[in-house]
């Protein structure tokens, strides 16, 4: 198209050149209210550990969780998202510490809503912290990740949080019809307002190694992968399949996990369904930007910031991000 008939009728510079324009015309913004706070809790008391490929990052015990959740509610962020660091001993091929009442996961939930009643708590779904072999399902004898008999654990898992208060429940585990058994059962249990965030589109991508360093799977899964389950990067059509089964299940959110490599598949699911879709910019994400940030090879506010955006415009409506407190407070800054 020839432009240049137009000119200097119309100067697309010209709307730029005020930062009063600017704002007015900005197509996305990004608030407090898109973001989710993933934390890690571990047993113990008055105990913080880092984490080494997560610089920034801690493991923190619950009674200190307590203490973060006050500080995330107080800046405005409307979700934690909390995944248990379960101790070795624990772990087992059935996976049955993962619907302990008494776990880490559902004492960590208690605890936060006693606290913030009203800040919203969403917990994982999956068995990879719970299990030996460190995959997010049961396996048989040739190592396979079994569909059916893992979802009956999931289930479990499910309803164990949903009664020690969870308000958001987040199926990782990328089973085939979880989701529906999950819907079906919170419903007869009585949880017909906990809300299912389904990880619909969940890439076997290779941004989720600081993640399994923080929950302690890395050492269990070893060499093993997760390609049978998980998605295949080079798939895009796939991703849809599997969000309109998961929202034909009873999927309340959908996930497209990890963010920023897979704009597209976000701008796909918002385009063809409409529905609630979140992303999560993933520990590897993290790592990349925190590395570069501490090198002093790029701005960490105003690249986190433009990245956050990112996600904002391609669709999505939340954010998983380890940045979100970081966010919170340099957004209150620029308001204030």
């Amino acid at each position: 198209m020839n432009n240049s008939i137009n000119f200097p009728k119309t100067r697309m510079r010209r709307m730029r050149y005020h930062d009063f324009s600017r704002r007015l015309m900005a197509e996305n913004q990004l608030s407090c209210d898109d973001l989710i706070y993933p934390l890690f809790v571990i047993e113990g008391q008055n105990k913080k550990e880092t984490i080494a490929s997560m610089p920034g990052v801690e493991r923190l015990s619950i009674d200190l969780l307590v203490v973060e959740a006050k500080q995330c509610h107080a800046l405005g962020i409307p979700m934690l998202a909390l995944f248990p660091v379960t101790p070795a001993s624990v772990k087992s091929d059935d996976a049955a510490e993962a619907y302990n009442p008494e776990g880490l996961a559902q004492r960590a939930v208690r605890a936060i809503k006693a606290a913030c009643p009203e800040l919203g708590v969403m917990t994982d779904v999956a068995l990879d912290p719970f299990t030996s072999h460190g995959q997010d399902g049961l396996i048989n004898a040739q190592g396979y990740v079994v569909n059916d008999a893992t979802v009956d654990v999931l289930v479990k898992q499910a309803l164990s949080h949903a009664a020690a208060g969870a308000d958001v429940v987040a199926p990782s585990d990328m089973m085939d019809g979880r989701i529906g058994a999950i819907r079906e059962a919170l419903e007869s249990a009585g949880h017909s307002n906990t809300q299912i965030l389904a990880y619909s589109a969940k890439y076997a991508s290779s941004f989720y190694g600081p993640f399994r360093d923080a929950v302690g799977s890395a050492g269990n899964l070893g060499e093993g992968n997760k390609f049978s389950y998980q998605m295949d990067p080079a798939n895009s059509d796939e991703a849809l399949r599997e969000v309109q089964l998961d929202l034909q299940e009873g999927a309340d959110m959908v996930m497209v996990k990890p963010g920023m490599p897979y704009l597209d598949i976000i701008r796909r699911v918002k385009d063809e369904f409409g529905v609630p879709v979140f992303a999560y910019q993933v520990s590897g994400e993290y790592a990349m930007l925190k590395a570069a940030s501490q090198n002093g090879w790029l701005d960490e506010q105003q690249v986190v910031l433009e990245s956050l955006l990112s996600f904002k415009r391609a669709g999505s409506d939340a954010i998983l991000t380890y940045y979100a407190k970081a966010v919170a407070m340099w957004l209150k800054e620029q308001q204030s």
